[in-house]
């Protein structure tokens, strides 16, 4: 279902099938479920008596296939198998699935994953986030080196986050030059910019050491900090690209704000605690961050039902311009 389609009304009916479908898993019997979040998929907390709560996620149509969500809950199970990092647990099914299946208002097969409830406040910019992010670069690192050295099941399936799935015919989230409020001048300036990142990432390579397996989306919206712990969740992105992109996702929306150099700072210390990050490597941040930037305009564009990106319309594509502006400027 193309979210530009999604009307109250298939809301409501999304909200019946999570309710309708809690049966699947042994919650208890008076459990309802709640929308929480809607993005690319339908998220909701699961509450019932006994203090029961946990967070049901129905996928969007056609987003991700069943085998790929199962690779995503593979890489999550590893990770804390190896006590890499802190992330929520998937909860199968009564019949021992950890995807279920059922059919969606439009008559769709939907999938869904039900997910043990992590505790924690999500950060915003309001908080001083450079203790955060030098936690999330060290996390970003332990990733990066486990996806390095884990053995995957076989067949693999999930996205890939390179040049192609944000620029090319069948970019992942579309084209960016139909992003709203986008006029001329911008439409110039960010040609020019996915021009020169194309040729600095086309010579930055794909080396096993800066690509692999990354989270992709490692931005505040995505964190839980429950007293000196840093939780990870939402791994629904997670794919292949360059070890760099978690940076640029995890600055998502607030790449123009003055503290991002600090966060930087930060989060380049923290991943060099665990692992090598040259020079060269570090010079290249600004390339992913324009890299995502600009896979983010074309989500606020293929988005527009959903409040966050709507919110954010009106001046996402000038704000974009200026800093393509600023990149090209910086990397001559």
């Amino acid at each position: 279902m193309d979210h530009q389609a999604l009307s109250h009304g298939e809301l409501e009916r999304l909200a019946d099938l999570a309710n309708a479908s809690l049966p699947l898993w042994d919650v208890p019997p008076d459990a309802a479920a709640r929308l929480i979040n809607i993005s690319e998929n339908a998220t909701y907390l699961v509450e019932g008596a006994g203090g029961h709560r946990s967070v049901l996620r129905l996928h969007r149509d056609g987003y991700h296939s069943e085998r790929a969500i199962e690779c995503e809950l593979a890489w999550m199970d590893a990770l804390t198998h190896d006590g890499c990092v802190e992330v929520p647990r998937a909860i199968p099914g009564r019949d021992g699935r950890p995807v279920q299946t059922a059919a969606g208002p439009d008559g769709s097969t939907r999938f869904m994953v039900m997910f043990a409830f992590v505790p924690g406040t999500q950060p915003d910019e309001s908080h001083d986030l450079v203790g955060p992010f030098e936690a999330l670069g060290e996390m970003a690192a332990r990733m990066h080196q486990h996806a390095i050295h884990w053995r995957r099941p076989e067949p693999f399936e999930r996205l890939t986050w390179d040049v192609d799935a944000v620029f090319g015919a069948d970019a992942t989230w579309g084209n960016w030059r139909d992003a709203p409020h986008l006029d001329a001048s911008a439409r110039s300036v960010l040609e020019r910019a996915e021009t020169k990142v194309r040729a600095r990432l086309a010579a930055f390579g794909r080396g096993p050491e800066r690509y692999g397996l990354i989270h992709a989306d490692m931005r505040l919206a995505n964190l839980l900090i429950d007293g000196g712990t840093t939780r990870l969740i939402d791994f629904d992105d997670c794919g292949f690209g360059w070890f760099l992109y978690d940076f640029a996702a995890g600055i998502s929306f607030m790449e123009d704000s003055p503290v991002v150099p600090a966060l930087r700072e930060a989060w380049v210390a923290g991943y060099r605690r665990v692992r090598p990050l040259s020079d060269a490597d570090e010079r290249e941040i600004d390339t992913f961050v324009m890299l995502r930037r600009m896979a983010l305009l074309a989500w606020i564009g293929s988005h527009s039902a959903v409040p966050e990106a709507a919110a954010l319309a009106p001046d996402f594509a000038r704000n974009s311009a200026d800093l393509a502006e600023t990149y090209l400027a910086r990397s001559r």
